[in-house]
């Protein structure tokens, strides 16, 4: 690996279109443009930013929830999709690295996705939000290993985890014993207050620590005109106040430039890729200062199928098996549920 390049990097602070995928979108790739005319090789938005992230969540009940909930189904993403050949196409005529947080759609669930798209417009990962943070459970499914990956780009490895997955010691520790070197951080933003900003940015630093690398992070920004359009009642809209904290973190812990704390706007910076082996020459915590011989961390990789079947240590496809088309007296399935089907033919 390359570790005496220097990268541009821009996170951004913003605010969605509420209620509308294409309007934010197009805000997106004004975004991309803008970064771009900066000078910045890597742009990163907030957490589930198209549509937007599901605020109403954390301030209504779940019984009440139930408009909105569809309201965001019906505005969520499809990957791939026409988003995600609009951000390619603008990644790739900006040449930029694109780290882009959406609500992912699959059949009836919408997932906390981060996807990746490398300088040339290819979407390189698309990771879930392993474990969704309390209310955000009666939103989003869980994802799987599959997306715990640091991938090759244009600007180096880079690796993501999505706001309290940074909570998750073994899943920011599977994203640096691959050596990322920029490390994207996603965080909604506009929540709870000052004490947010204060945990995020406690968090993001501690991470850059730890890893030897660069931390870019990007929340969101809510206006107060997007606070009554959530809500009209105007004690969960200050519950929808405060917690932004979009910055750009050296291997060192140190900021690289002013955060942003209110308002739109973009925190840029260059990333010296020398910092980082400065810092792992002192503390390499999946090399010299790791002790594999007591401490190890298994992950598993595999995407999770919902469904497979076995027929006597042979696999048989799930819907043959569906239509009554397998053979033999006697079949034996096993589904991933843990749940052994027998089923037998009629002469």
């Amino acid at each position: 690996m390359d570790y005496s390049r220097t990268v541009r990097a821009a996170a951004v602070q913003i605010s969605p279109v509420l209620f509308s995928r294409e309007g934010t979108v197009e805000k997106v790739l004004e975004a991309i443009a803008q970064a771009a005319k900066a000078g910045a090789n890597l742009v990163v938005f907030p957490e589930t930013f198209v549509p937007y992230y599901p605020y109403f969540s954390f301030i209504q009940p779940p019984v009440l929830m139930g408009k909105e909930h569809m309201r965001l189904y019906e505005e969520a993403v499809e990957v791939p999709g026409a988003v995600t050949e609009a951000v390619s196409q603008a990644a790739r005529a900006a040449n930029i690295v694109v780290v882009l947080g959406v609500n992912e759609r699959e059949n009836g669930s919408i997932y906390n996705a981060q996807l990746i798209f490398d300088a040339d417009g290819t979407l390189v990962l698309k990771r879930r939000k392993i474990t969704p943070t309390y209310h955000e459970r009666m939103v989003w499914g869980q994802g799987d290993g599959s997306g715990l990956k640091v991938v090759n780009t244009a600007v180096g490895m880079v690796g993501a985890l999505a706001c309290w997955e940074h909570y998750n010691p073994l899943a920011r520790y599977a994203l640096m014993a691959q050596h990322e070197q920029i490390h994207c951080a996603q965080f909604p933003g506009s929540m709870v207050g000052q004490i947010f900003a204060d945990q995020t940015e406690v968090t993001i630093r501690h991470h850059a620590l730890e890893s030897g690398c660069f931390v870019v992070n990007a929340t969101g920004w809510l206006t107060p005109e997007q606070l009554a359009q959530i809500t009209p009642d105007e004690k969960m809209q200050r519950v929808l106040t405060g917690g932004c904290h979009t910055a750009i973190i050296s291997p060192e812990g140190t900021h690289l430039c002013p955060p942003v704390t209110e308002g739109e706007g973009m925190a840029i910076a260059d990333l010296d890729f020398s910092l980082i082996t400065k810092r792992k020459r002192m503390m390499d915590s999946v090399g010299h200062y790791a002790r594999p011989d007591l401490l190890q961390l298994r992950l598993n990789i595999d995407a999770r199928p919902f469904m497979s079947a076995e027929m006597h240590h042979q696999a048989i496809p799930a819907e043959q098996l569906l239509n009554g088309e397998a053979a033999n007296e006697h079949e034996q399935t096993k589904l991933d549920y843990g749940v052994t089907v027998s089923r037998f033919a009629m002469d």
